[in-house]
């Protein structure tokens, strides 16, 4: 087996931990003075490339880079992939709102500079939950594609990838190059030491823009309204079966 060069997508969202609220305008979530970090599913991409360089060796696996696509801030998220352990980042800084095949594209266009094996990325993220960009890439890219990963190695020149699939497990087997998509079961994302931090502010980040790589940013969905779902009605107790049956009939569950 050959070097082989690893791409990883990260992305910054708003912290998993964080309860999101509708804003004013009722055009998505609020964002302003909200706490974010590298989406969750990208952080398990993150991890697997390091585990797999772990693995194999750095012989093996000579360069694992980290890409994001968003505004100046995603450059906080690359310098978080970096202090965990990878090489150098690229960072395709856009205001507008990237909808999955714009992002797809700027990939496209990143791997056919980068010349990558694998590109890993998380499968969906947890803002939008599109679970689209990883697909919309290998057809654009026209590469084998191993969706929902929960385990994965590489064969040689072939990659091995456990998928979760309705009512069980699926085992495909790929030819290099190929696109990755992380589930939640393939690994437990480490966290970043201080010295790693440290060092990741002198590791090497690129900046480029949409134009840079020939990409026209073009949106077609337009999001109409974002409400926040139906407050919980109250429960309340009953004394006895016949009052409960007369209350479910009253309410029309029965």
């Amino acid at each position: 087996m050959s070097s082989l060069r690893i791409l990883v997508g990260v992305k910054r969202v708003v912290d998993s931990a964080v309860k999101v609220r509708v804003n004013s305008a009722q055009t998505g979530v609020e964002t302003t003075n909200v706490k974010h970090s590298m989406n969750p599913f990208d952080e398990i991409a993150v991890e697997e490339a390091l585990r797999l360089r772990e693995k194999h060796g750095k012989d093996k696996i000579k360069e694992i880079i980290a890409l994001s696509c968003g505004p100046a801030k995603a450059q906080e998220t690359l310098r978080t992939a970096l202090a965990l352990g990878a090489d150098r980042a690229i960072h395709v800084k856009s205001d507008d709102v990237l909808e999955p095949l714009t992002i797809a594209k700027l990939f496209s266009k990143v791997v056919n500079n980068e010349k990558p094996d694998i590109v890993i990325l998380g499968k969906q993220a947890i803002d939008d939950d599109s679970n689209q960009t990883g697909q919309m890439l290998a057809g654009l890219l026209n590469w084998p594609q191993a969706t929902f990963a929960s385990k994965v190695d590489i064969n040689g020149s072939s990659l091995d990838v456990v998928r979760e699939v309705d009512g069980g497990l699926e085992t495909v087997s790929s030819t290099l190059p190929a696109i990755i998509t992380t589930d939640l079961r393939l690994n437990e994302p480490r966290y970043a030491s201080l010295p790693n931090i440290m060092k990741a502010k002198k590791k090497p980040l690129q900046t480029v823009s949409p134009a840079d790589l020939g990409v026209e940013v073009r949106n077609r969905l337009q999001t109409l309204k974002v409400t926040e779902p139906p407050k919980r009605q109250g429960g309340k107790i009953v004394a006895s079966v016949d009052e409960l049956l007369e209350k479910l009939r009253e309410s029309k569950a029965l």
